[in-house]
C-alpha cells in the first residue's frame, strides 16, 4: 500500500508540488466549511496523539455562533517515551502539516494557528519556520489565501521540555505564558480554549493526514485500515529489533507483521518477552498476548491495552521488568506537575517502593502496595498523567509478578519462559 504521510522527496516545496501538494487546500477553500468537516468525519480519522477521538467530530464542536476569534493549535510536543513519529513528519513532510492546518483553519473558521513544538526539537523548529515562510511566499498562508478571501496565519511556539504540556489544556496554559498545568473541564477547549476562545487542538500526524482525505475523499480513507480504526498509522518501533524506526502501515496490521516484515525480526539471540504497544503510558502485553494482536484501537483495547501514540516498545527476555517499571516511575514522578495530590504523591510513592524492590530492600507487602496505590490513582486527577503511571504499574505487577516477588525475596529475576516462534 502506498504511504500517505511518509513519502519520498516532499520535504521541500518543489517536491511537494510535484507530488500534488496544496491541491487539497485549493479544493477545500472552494467547499463550505461544513462540507470539509463532513468529509473528515466520513473518513473516520481519529486523533493520532493518543486519545483516538474522531477528528471531524472534534472540529464540529466549535460553536457556530461564537463571537470573536477561533484558534487552531497543533500539538507537536511529542513527549511520550518511545514516540518519535511527529518529528519525522516535520522533517520529511512538513508541508502536509501546513496544508492540513490551513484546511482545518478554513473548516473551523480560525484565522490563526499555532504549532506548539517541543523545545528540544531545534532542527524541527527551524524546518517548520522555513516551511511556513515558503508556503506564505506562495500565497498558501496569510491574508486572502489564493484570492479566496480566507485568512490563516501560522505561528511556531517552542515549549520547554515539560511532558505535562502534551496534555492539551496544559499546552494552552503554556502557550498563553503561564505555568503548564492542566485545566479543569468543562469548559472544554472547543468552547473556551486558547485566550478563552473556541479552539481545536490536534496532533501533527492527525493534521498531516487531512490533505489526502480532502483530495481523495473520506470514503477512500475509510476503506483503509480495520473497522472503526481507519487509515494508516505511524508506528515507532524501538528495542532489540534489527531495523527500529518509524513505519507507516494500515491500522489493523498484526504485531507479528510489523516485527517480522517491517523491522526484520528480533536481533540474533533475543527472544520476545513483552511489548508496550502504544507508548510508555499504556499497559504492557506479554509475548503471548502481543504476538498476533492487531494494532488498532479496538483490538488493543480488547487485549487490555491501548494503541496510544503508536509507540511500540519491544522488550526481550534479558530485561528486568522491575527495573523497567522503576525507570517509568522515576520519569512520571519527575514530570508530574504536582497540581493533583493522587498524582504528585502517588507517582513519588510508586518510585520509592520500586527503588526498594530494585535495591533488594523490598517486601511482598510492597508489591501489593504498588497495586493499591496505582488503583487509587486511576481516574482521580484533572488530567491522565496519574493514569499513565498507574496503568503500567498494575499491568507489570499483574503479568510479571514472579519477578517482583523474586526481588522481594532478595533474588535476581527468575527466567521467564519466552514465546518460541
Amino acid at each position: 500500500m502506498e504511504n500517505i504521510l511518509l513519502r519520498d522527496k516532499v520535504a521541500e516545496l518543489e517536491g511537494y508540488f510535484a507530488a500534488g501538494g496544496y491541491r487539497a487546500l485549493k479544493k477545500a477553500l472552494a467547499m463550505p466549511p461544513a462540507a470539509v468537516i463532513e468529509e473528515v468525519k466520513k473518513s473516520g480519522l481519529r486523533g493520532r496523539g493518543g486519545a483516538g477521538f474522531p477528528a471531524g467530530l472534534k472540529w464540529s464542536f466549535i460553536p457556530k455562533d461564537a463571537p470573536g476569534p477561533r484558534y487552531l493549535v497543533c500539538n507537536a510536543d511529542e513527549g511520550e517515551p518511545g514516540t518519535f513519529k511527529d518529528r519525522e513528519l516535520i522533517l520529511k513532510n512538513p508541508h502536509a502539516l501546513i496544508e492540513g492546518m490551513a484546511i482545518a483553519g478554513h473548516a473551523i473558521g480560525a484565522a490563526s494557528g499555532y504549532i506548539y513544538i517541543r523545545g528540544e526539537f531545534v532542527a524541527e523548529t527551524i524546518k517548520l519556520e522555513k516551511t511556513i515562510a515558503a508556503a506564505r511566499a506562495k500565497g498558501f498562508l496569510g491574508r486572502n489565501i489564493l484570492g479566496t478571501g480566507t485568512d490563516f496565519e501560522l505561528h511556531v511556539h517552542r515549549g520547554a521540555g515539560a511532558y505535562i504540556c502534551g496534555e492539551e489544556t496544559a499546552l494552552l496554559e503554556s502557550l498563553e505564558g503561564f505555568k503548564g498545568q492542566p485545566r479543569l473541564k468543562p469548559p472544554f477547549p472547543a468552547v473556551k480554549g486558547l485566550f478563552a476562545s473556541p479552539t481545536v487542538i490536534n496532533n501533527v500526524e492527525t493534521l498531516a493526514a487531512v490533505p489526502a482525505i480532502i483530495e481523495r475523499g473520506g470514503d477512500w480513507y475509510a476503506a483503509i485500515g480495520s473497522g472503526k480504526s481507519t487509515g494508516t498509522k505511524l508506528f515507532c518501533v524501538s528495542g532489540p529489533v534489527n531495523e527500529p524506526g518509524v513505519y507507516e502501515l494500515p491500522l489493523g496490521v498484526t504485531f507479528k507483521e510489523l516485527l517480522e516484515k517491517s523491522c526484520g525480526g528480533l536481533k540474533e539471540g533475543k527472544r520476545l518477552k513483552a511489548v508496550i504497544p502504544g507508548g510508555s503510558s499504556t499497559p504492557v502485553l506479554t509475548a503471548e498476548e502481543a504476538w498476533l494482536v492487531k494494532l488498532d484501537y479496538e483490538s488493543l483495547a480488547a487485549a487490555g491495552s491501548m494503541l496510544g501514540s503508536g509507540a511500540v516498545i519491544v522488550i526481550d527476555d534479558g530485561q528486568c521488568m522491575v527495573k523497567l517499571l522503576q525507570v517509568l516511575a522515576r520519569f512520571y514522578h519527575h514530570e508530574s506537575c504536582g497540581q493533583c495530590t493522587p498524582c504528585r504523591e502517588g507517582c513519588g510513592w510508586l518510585e520509592k517502593l520500586l527503588n526498594k524492590l530494585e535495591s533488594g530492600r523490598g517486601t511482598k507487602k510492597d508489591i501489593d502496595t504498588i497495586v493499591s496505590v496505582a488503583e487509587n490513582m486511576m481516574g482521580r486527577t484533572i488530567c491522565p498523567l496519574a493514569d499513565a503511571m498507574a496503568m503500567p504499574a498494575i499491568s507489570f505487577v499483574k503479568k510479571f509478578r514472579s519477578e517482583f516477588e523474586a526481588h522481594a525475596a532478595g533474588h535476581c529475576c527468575p527466567p521467564e519462559a519466552p514465546v518460541k516462534h
